[in-house]
């Protein structure tokens, strides 16, 4: 892939700071991570719905959403992957510095990518978010049936099945979501927003 030359960075004349303060909170992105059908959309959509009922400005990033227009040209390979993660990435620090909560919702499997991600944000900025649920849990709910693809051998390269996922090792929040309920873990989230004072 060829690289850009002659570019220059342009400062903006409204600063990250400026947009913060006319918000009245601050914005990060919360990264949700886990396997297919652990929760992620469904947790960070909840997330989102609070923020905004409480006049907060917040978007979310959701993996199925995000292959259906700015990431259209990419597959599943590992490479393919990798390049999903990065470029979702830098629409997320777009929203960041717009002074916005951007909650994402990707499998993200890799760590290296995911370190990657974190690479791009200040401190405090980007809080990864395990949404860790058994396996077996994941197939039992399996909404889009993609498990049970995978295991025919319809759907190659599938993360948990012969694909790996690799845990994050120390992420900012860990919800149990075959064991907590959906209110339970919104509540989980915005508990460590306002502990950093973000919200």
């Amino acid at each position: 892939m060829a690289t850009a030359t002659n570019i220059t960075w342009h400062t903006a004349a409204v600063s990250k700071h400026d947009r913060r303060l006319q918000n009245g909170h601050g914005s990060c992105v919360l990264w949700f991570t886990g396997l297919s059908g652990s929760g992620k959309s469904t947790i960070a959509n909840a997330v989102s719905r609070e923020l905004y009922r409480s006049g907060i400005n917040e978007f979310v990033l959701d993996g199925d959403n995000i292959r259906h227009g700015l990431n259209h040209d990419l597959g599943f390979s590992d490479a393919d992957r990798t390049e999903n993660i990065r470029r979702i990435g830098e629409v997320a620090k777009l929203f960041v510095d717009s002074g916005t909560i951007v909650t994402t919702a990707f499998i993200s499997p890799f760590r290296s990518d995911r370190d990657q991600v974190r690479a791009l944000f200040g401190e405090g900025e980007f809080i990864e978010v395990f949404v860790d649920c058994p396996i077996d849990e994941c197939e039992r709910r399996d909404p889009k049936k993609l498990y049970e693809k995978a295991r025919k051998g319809e759907i190659k390269d599938f993360t948990g099945i012969d694909s790996p996922y690799e845990e994050p090792e120390n992420p900012e929040i860990i919800i149990r979501s075959d064991l907590l309920k959906v209110e339970k873990a919104v509540e989980e989230v915005l508990a460590y927003l306002q502990l950093k004072n973000i919200i």
